[in-house]
């Protein structure tokens, strides 16, 4: 077998053809180094169909082309296209001739383009796509995974054919299944050995068997070789060892993977157990969109989101609403980041007007096996999910659908959790009003709050008879803002495992420890982890002295992210980030923020429950001295006292309104302001944070110094504006252009700014609470010169070197 990639030397345009206008036909292609994102680079207009769950961003169709070589050698040899996602409706042609397609923009699928070859010649691949009003949030339109070129013998291990299970860990070896599933597309029978190699993290072989196999003509085989590796290292989230498994027939066609030697068990009185060592899941929703890059999953991209979101704590992710790419679970291997992989955010009926849900009958049991098999040797990822906050669940026939699936995904993969994200609103909304008439007045008042009249409907006696059967064909049972549900499902169903699988963020102080109290509780999903494109200001305050902010829950143009994220779209944390850490028992230190005292004045019209106070960590404010601020201090502690230069200005309770906060009153005066936290009347830590000095300066940094020239490799500049003293300025916001020469380019930039007519193909931008953010992208060997500049202050260069592959 020979697997090279295949994403350099593709262009895209709008399509054309005898159909298409005549001026489309006038407009170049674009030459473009998969993944990509077609759709970033387009204008967003406030008049665009989807609107703000799009981000205002229009919809489109493009298409990809690519020529390439097919040599006269490869005639007799199967030629096979992986694409590992293509947003959306993809259609696939070669030489002119249709080949394949796939509806679901994130499903990995094959294109056989054997039968329409010409060898010895030039030959062309072009893929069509289409997107618009199709998704709840941004999902971009374009081949936004990459794209692998499989060239294999007529006897060959099949694609994806290759699958290691962990049987059972002994106190001094390991027990593992290697099955490797091989075709023969040829005409004789043959018989080949399949030889297997097992090595460590460290690359030496521990294990290895070979044995015959006869594949008879047009025939598809199981090979199954059980084998003992000696005292193995085991992957877990704090130690996530890895091993490789080598498979060749007879020398000629060889595949390795990967794959992490654990068990993961699971019931509701010792609840979720890896390698037999209970794990609570401190878990993070997270869409598929990369920021600046848009929809593009360039494999660094996704690696930096995983490190950064387990630097602020997290132990595991969701991917909401869509399997994962390859790389995202490749870095959540590495890094030991635990994933909840889902399948769907519809099955029968449509949540938008050209979704997914048109092609759910066809394409269910398909794409289910897309993403197992994608999966399956990656340890990281321990829960598949049938979907999120399906309506029909709340039905007999839903739940027949809910069975199916699940009993598909068992029969692929029998040694995985399976999960549903149950919305038990919306599984009863159709009796909505008799079940508030029921309730009364009390459940009318709590329906004035998403919160709290999500939790009032959850525990229902409609939704309890409701779920029942669909809850049932489930390992774990997911619960959107549910936890109500917690108590009463350990009183009346004491089988029952939960996952808060996706829970309001600002109320984590008051669910961490429903989930500690609650052996069924494996864990917690906020929404989100990390800021996204899309669903514009679902996070954001409103304030009625704001005349352009327009009531409701989806916020005006030109807002472009959902502001709800931990993390912002730039990677960098926000005062939740912190606070969350806190509640999880990691962080000893108080954390203060600061409310933005241009507001403090001003009435607040509208804070989502997605949302978090608008506060950041900074004690600069020209312009507020004398004036009244708002500041918080999040501390594990019972009372904070606030000094400001060493004199105390403000002392508070903590846990008042909300768990570990303290709010406090003050005047705005520049120095050093510092939180101490006491226990019992007892000092247990503090932490400062002051006002930077006078001058500002750019300061920049490259997160690697060193990259390579792959399609899947990225360089992050973080622009910041600094004092002196190397402090963060807040306050003195700038326009900043950054130029890149030599071996790159620069393919986005951003600020974390959720309202903003800023583009990401944009050399300039603004920073935002002092911050911007600029990624480069390699184009060769060679060196990279990042020049970063702003009118009055002294530019800088950064220098990135670029290694072969």
């Amino acid at each position: 077998m020979t697997v090279t990639s295949f994403t350099a030397g593709w262009t895209h345009r709008a399509p054309t053809g005898p159909f298409a206008s005549a001026d489309r036909e006038q407009v170049p292609p674009v030459v473009v180094r998969l993944p990509h994102d077609a759709l970033r680079d387009e204008s967003r207009r406030p008049d665009v169909p989807g609107r703000g769950a799009g981000a205002y961003y229009p919809p489109i169709a493009r298409t990809y082309s690519k020529t390439f070589d097919v040599p006269a050698g490869w005639e007799g040899r199967i030629v096979r296209l992986e694409v590992q996602g293509a947003y959306r409706r993809a259609q696939v042609f070669v030489n002119n001739e249709f080949a394949g397609n796939r509806a679901d923009g994130y499903a990995r699928f094959f294109v056989d383009m054997t039968p329409f070859l010409r060898f010895g010649q030039p030959n062309e691949v072009r893929i069509e796509v289409r997107a618009g009003e199709d998704s709840r949030w941004y999902a971009g339109a374009g081949i936004h995974r990459p794209v692998l070129l499989h060239v294999d013998e007529p006897v060959h291990i099949a694609p994806d054919g290759v699958t290691v299970t962990t049987v059972r860990i002994e106190h001094d070896q390991a027990v593992v299944d290697v099955v490797t599933k091989i075709a023969n597309r040829g005409l004789i029978t043959r018989t080949v050995r399949v030889a297997t190699r097992i090595s460590d993290e460290h690359g030496a072989q521990v294990e290895g068997d070979e044995s015959p196999a006869t594949v008879p003509p047009g025939d598809v085989i199981l090979v199954r070789q059980r084998l003992y590796i000696p005292q193995p290292a085991l992957w877990s989230p704090s130690s996530p060892a890895l091993h490789t498994a080598d498979v060749s027939l007879a020398g000629s066609d060889d595949v390795t993977v990967t794959f992490g030697i654990r068990t993961v068990t699971v019931d509701p009185r010792k609840g979720l157990r890896i390698n037999g060592e209970a794990v609570l899941l401190r878990g993070a929703c997270i869409h598929s969109d990369n920021g600046p890059l848009g929809a593009a999953a360039i494999g660094r991209a996704d690696e930096r989101r995983i490190e950064l979101l387990k630097a602020a704590g997290f132990n595991a992710i969701r991917a909401a609403h869509n399997p994962a790419s390859i790389a995202l679970l490749d870095a959540c291997d590495k890094h030991g980041m635990l994933v909840m992989d889902e399948a769907f955010d519809m099955w029968t009926r449509f949540k938008t007007a050209n979704d997914y849900a048109a092609d759910f009958p066809q394409w269910w049991a398909a794409d289910l096996a897309s993403m197992v098999t994608k999966d399956r040797n990656h340890p990281s990822v321990i829960m598949y999910s049938l979907g999120n906050e399906i309506v029909e669940v709340g039905s007999g026939h839903g739940a027949g659908w809910a069975r199916r699936m699940a009993e598909h995904v068992r029969d692929l993969d029998p040694t995985r959790l399976i999960t549903n994200g149950i919305n038990t609103f919306l599984a009863v909304v159709d009796e909505l009003p008799s079940i508030l008439e029921a309730g009364g007045g009390a459940l009318n008042e709590a329906m004035a709050n998403p919160e709290e009249g999500f939790n009032a409907i959850s525990v229902s006696d409609a939704v309890t008879t409701r779920i029942e059967e669909s809850s049932a064909t489930l390992d774990v049972l997911g619960l959107n803002y549910a936890d109500a549900r917690y108590a009463v499902d350990r009183e009346q169903l004491p089988h029952r495992i939960i996952v808060g699988s996706e829970t309001m963020p600002s109320a984590i102080g008051r669910l961490w420890p429903m989930v500690i109290e609650n052996p069924h509780v494996i864990g917690d999903f906020t929404w989100t982890g990390w800021d996204y494109l899309g669903e514009v200001g679902i996070g954001a305050t409103a304030y009625a002295e704001d005349p352009d902010a327009v009531p409701g829950l989806e916020r005006e143009y030109p807002y472009l992210t959902a502001w709800c994220g931990d993390l912002d779209i730039t990677g960098w944390r926000r005062p939740l980030s912190f606070y969350r850490e806190i509640v999880f028992g990691l962080r000893a230190e108080p954390y203060i923020a600061v409310q933005r005292p241009e507001h403090h004045d001003h009435t607040i019209a509208g804070r989502a429950p997605w949302g978090w106070s608008d506060s950041i960590s900074s004690w600069a404010w020209p312009g507020y001295e004398g004036r009244p601020v708002t500041v918080e201090v999040y501390a594990d502690a019972d009372l904070v006292a606030l000094l400001l230069d060493g004199d105390e200005i403000a002392r508070a309770q903590i846990g008042t309104d909300r768990p570990m906060i303290a709010v406090l009153e003050t005047e705005y005066r520049p120095g050093v302001l510092e939180a101490v936290a006491f226990t019992d009347g007892v000092e247990t830590a503090r932490t400062t944070l002051a006002t930077p000095a006078e001058g500002v300066a750019l300061s920049a940094r490259v997160d690697r110094s060193v990259i390579r020239d792959t399609d899947a490799d990225l360089a992050y500049v973080e622009i910041e504006l600094h004092d002196p003293a190397d402090r963060l300025v807040t306050s003195a916001d700038r326009a900043v252009t950054v130029e890149v020469s030599g071996a790159g380019q620069l393919v986005g930039m951003c600020s974390a700014n959720p309202r903003t007519e800023e583009r990401f193909d944009s050399s300039t931008w603004r920073t935002f609470d002092g911050r911007a953010l600029a990624v480069v992208r390699p184009t060769g060997v060679g060196a990279i010169t990042v020049a970063v500049s702003a009118d009055g202050l002294a530019g800088l260069s950064l220098h990135i070197d670029v290694a072969a592959q």
